[in-house]
């Protein structure tokens, strides 16, 4: 008697759709947050420690927006089946306005912010309905090894991306009267590599979640609140897993100050270039994937917990080495380790929300998880770029000069990077792994 294999629930060619559209949103973050736009905004379309202050709250404005609408466009999307529409709207919105960026020219404050704030709103957003795919493609089962995948073949289309426009700014940098023609047509080339990475996923990729019935007397808006409701509600009933997310609020936003202003201070305070730049970030994406897959070997050996701890404290070294490091050399050994870090502290806090779910709930405990992360990125960007300009402003008045006073402003404004993840430990320091593992086998 033969015994039949489980068919997967999403052919061979639909997982790639998917993976696919990682590799190309994965090529935004690297070159508009990464590696050059948030440098070229800082140093050329605004200039000084302001432009500091303007990218940390352009950042902010745009994660607070996605925190506001996304849970409620999520719910929406699940409740009406029509996941892959706003994935669409939200994809092409991002791909158009990374294009425009084309056009922020030195001096172009108000398209430089505002094309930014559109661009990363779509990026942001689509990433919500993107995620909301992974149970239509994979098992619970399959869930971790499927979204690790991706985050694989995403992590290389970033890097493939910088090795496409680093050849361009290295031998064509110089060629044209506008120095900065090169670095501007680099997002375009992004919009067009994300644009096409993207399209498998429209056209590969069926959405298998059906449409419900609206109950009478109700609308999308009036059920997607009740849906949240619920979700909040269901995980009220875990306290360890509640405490685990006020732990992730804070040191998530740590991991997330780091990202977007890494870029900014490899040029203030190292003089790196758009070239120099492009190498330290795609030298950050290959250590981040070292990381992933070590940090997750540590999960099965030592725990959850006590792994996210280390990556967590090595992120914390990082930042003291960054803070008192003074040459090109270091700034790339911490890149290293930084990325080797970061990577520990975002896998292994996905991880953790699948070991404190409750079977059959852990994609309502991920849309918390999902929208927790959002609700808190808002702060930590708009505290670092705040910290940054006034600091340099103190400088300049007790008599630094006006680079200097950017570079004392950017040192210590990396410091409340360090606060973050220290806050962020503490709180988890009250989160008891066993207890949390306890309930989750339990119902709720």
């Amino acid at each position: 008697m033969t015994i039949a294999t489980p068919k997967p629930i999403a052919t061979r060619r639909e997982r790639w759709a998917w993976y696919l559209y990682d590799f190309g949103n994965s090529a935004y973050a690297a070159v508009v947050l990464l590696a050059v736009y948030s440098a070229y905004f800082q140093g050329k379309v605004t200039g000084g420690a302001e432009g500091s202050r303007l990218w940390g709250l352009a950042v902010g404005i745009a994660m607070l927006v996605v925190a506001v609408t996304s849970p409620v466009l999520g719910a929406i999307a699940d409740f009406s089946g029509a996941k892959k529409r706003f994935l669409l709207f939200y994809t092409i919105m991002s791909a158009l306005f990374t294009a425009g960026l084309f056009f922020a020219t030195p001096g172009s404050v108000l398209i430089g912010m505002g094309f930014f704030i559109l661009a990363e709103i779509g990026y942001r957003s689509a990433q919500v309905f993107y995620n909301g795919l992974l149970p239509e493609i994979a098992t619970p089962e399959e869930m971790g090894r499927v979204s690790g995948y991706g985050w694989a073949i995403g992590t290389a289309g970033g890097i493939i991306c910088l090795v496409l426009i680093l050849p361009l700014i290295m031998f064509l940098g110089d060629t044209f009267a506008d120095d900065t023609f090169i670095v501007r047509l680099s997002l375009v080339i992004t919009a067009i590599f994300w644009a096409i990475s993207a399209l498998p996923i429209f056209f590969w990729l069926p959405e298998r979640a059906r449409p419900h019935q609206l109950p009478q007397g109700e609308n999308y808006l009036s059920v997607a609140f009740k849906q949240l409701g619920n979700t909040v509600r269901k995980a009220g009933h875990f306290k360890e897993f509640v405490k685990y997310m006020l732990a992730f609020l804070i040191y998530n936003d740590g991991v997330i100050m780091a990202l977007d202003f890494a870029a900014i201070i490899g040029a203030v305070l190292f003089g790196l270039d758009q070239q120099g730049l492009i190498i330290f970030v795609i030298l950050v994406q290959a250590t981040n994937v070292a990381g992933a897959y070590i940090f997750g070997l540590l999960v099965d050996r030592i725990g959850g917990k006590r792994t996210l701890v280390l990556s967590i404290l090595m992120m914390v070294g990082v930042v003291i080495w960054l803070y008192f490091n003074q040459t090109k050399t270091g700034f790339f050994i911490i890149g290293a380790f930084a990325g080797f870090a970061m990577a520990g502290v975002q896998s292994v806090s996905r991880t953790m929300v699948a070991m404190f779910s409750p079977p059959g709930q852990s994609a309502e405990f991920y849309g918390f998880f999902s929208m927790t992360g959002r609700t808190s990125s808002f702060i930590g960007p708009a505290v670092y770029g705040w910290v940054a300009a006034e600091a340099a402003l103190w400088y300049q008045t007790h008599g630094q000069t006006m680079a200097l006073a950017e570079q004392s402003g950017q040192r210590l404004a990396i410091l409340s990077i360090g606060a973050f993840l220290l806050l962020g430990l503490a709180l988890l320091g009250l989160v008891n792994e066993s207890k949390a593992r306890e309930a989750a086998t339990q119902k709720s």
